[in-house]
């Protein structure tokens, strides 16, 4: 498997409200082209601080893999689908992948 350590993939971590909430943003982000692919890692605990109260609460926890050209497009329609005044959307660059996934997330975006 031949790895490309000049080419990237962007993944943008998001945590939704709700498993539905987390269904209808992968959906939608790929259905619109704006993510190859979207993965839901389930069910997960956060601890955070909002309106200077400690909070705990269950969320689901989201991957979505884009190129670094739709990240913009990408990062904005997750903004204006959530349920959140303030998601956490947060994105990271992925390099030395495998030749064929990275032309595959290219491939699903620029059609």
């Amino acid at each position: 498997m031949a790895e490309s350590l000049d080419r990237s993939v962007e993944w943008v971590y998001v945590t939704a409200g709700s498993e539905e909430e987390a269904i209808m943003l992968a959906r939608t982000l790929v259905m619109e082209k704006h993510a190859a692919c979207a993965n839901i890692l389930g069910s997960i605990r956060s601890f955070y601080q909002w309106n200077d109260e400690v909070r705990e609460d269950v969320e689901v926890a989201l991957v979505f893999k884009t190129t670094r050209e739709m990240l913009p497009v990408c990062k904005q329609r997750l903004m204006e689908l959530h349920s959140y005044t303030c998601p956490c959307v947060l994105s990271f660059s992925a390099t030395g992948g495998s030749d064929a996934f990275l032309t595959w997330v290219e491939r699903q975006l620029h059609r």
